[in-house]
């Protein structure tokens, strides 16, 4: 899978690092994390009428053509950049072919889990032929999902191989 991230601002899409000041332990209930894997994290907090979209495609949809735009968005809820810390606010990741990663941890980054953390609303995917599923969770300025988590519904898409069709002008 190739992805090509579009952003709102100008600059590198690489996602900001961890910010040293949040979440360097774990609580002491909680065994340790195994090597490799990070310590659960304090998650920050969302409003419960919180939520993110995927505005295109829609759930169930057949895409012509194995490269297209998914754009998403947020109510009640505001979009920041990773490593911001405003209270509301959070950036995208779109988990592709995946399940939801655990909810105190940072969101993996890899080619399953695409993070926007330049505050991105919108990506250029190109999946080969077959059935995808898409899904977005809103992570704070260090990655983390929130609480509760703010995170779009699971939709499926079925990508055709082929150029989009063009779409011809109204006879005159």
């Amino acid at each position: 899978m190739v992805v090509t991230r579009r952003s709102l601002l100008l600059g590198s899409t690489a996602a900001l690092g961890p910010s040293a000041a949040r979440g360097q332990s774990h609580p002491p209930d909680a065994p340790p994390p195994a090597a490799g894997e990070t310590a659960p994290r304090v998650r920050s907090t969302a409003p419960p009428d919180a939520y993110v979209y995927i505005g295109w495609p829609q759930d169930k949809q057949v895409i012509t053509g194995t490269r297209f735009k998914v754009w998403f968005g947020t109510r009640n809820f505001g979009v920041a950049p990773a490593g911001v810390t405003t209270a509301n606010t959070g950036h995208h990741h779109l988990i592709v072919d995946a399940p939801l990663p655990p909810m105190d941890r940072p969101i993996p980054n890899d080619r399953n889990h695409l993070h926007f953390g330049l505050g991105q609303t919108e990506t250029m995917l190109d999946l080969p032929p077959g059935t995808h599923t898409l899904q977005l969770l809103i992570g704070d300025a260090e990655h983390v999902p929130h609480d509760p988590p703010v995170m779009s519904k699971r939709i499926s898409i079925t990508v055709w191989a082929g150029r989009p069709q063009a779409v011809a002008a109204a006879p005159q």
